[in-house]
């Protein structure tokens, strides 16, 4: 019994990270380039899960923390709103982009310099730890489409 047990437990080691990209997709992940460290930065991507999950947290090496941000508006007027955690319903696509919801890179380490890389984790409720390689593209930047045009 132990040794069933024992060969569970490592092939669900084994699993794991697979299940976790087969249950959600991160993808067209990129951050705009930063003119000093002392500034925030913003990060954004789109996510797809194939079942409800939330995430829950959001980690880089570059960034002291990080916090996802919605962005509401009052009239002409938008303010951004720290939310703890972002709802993923089932096979939708949650994009992440300028002018509306993204991750706001805080206490940076030091500016984010256009066409550098750095990693970033992502902590799912259901799906665990995903990480991503995140694309620093120019300071006005639309998105990583627009740079591959």
């Amino acid at each position: 019994m132990r040794k069933l047990i024992a060969i569970v437990v490592a092939v669900w080691a084994i699993a794991s990270p697979a299940l976790a990209e087969e249950s959600i997709r991160v993808f067209d992940t990129w951050a705009r380039a930063t003119i000093l460290a002392s500034r925030p930065g913003a990060a954004y991507l789109t996510i797809e899960s194939a079942a409800e999950d939330r995430l829950l947290g959001v980690t880089t090496p570059v960034a002291g923390h990080v916090m996802i941000h919605a962005v509401e508006k009052d009239g002409d007027v938008s303010r951004m709103k720290h939310i703890e955690t972002l709802e993923l319903p089932a096979g939708e696509r949650v994009t992440l982009a300028p002018g509306g919801m993204h991750l706001m890179l805080m206490a940076l380490q030091d500016k984010l310099s256009e066409g550098t890389t750095f990693p970033m984790t992502l902590s799912f409720e259901t799906a665990g730890e995903v990480t991503v390689e995140v694309s620093v593209l120019g300071i006005a930047a639309q998105g990583p489409r627009e740079a591959a045009e």
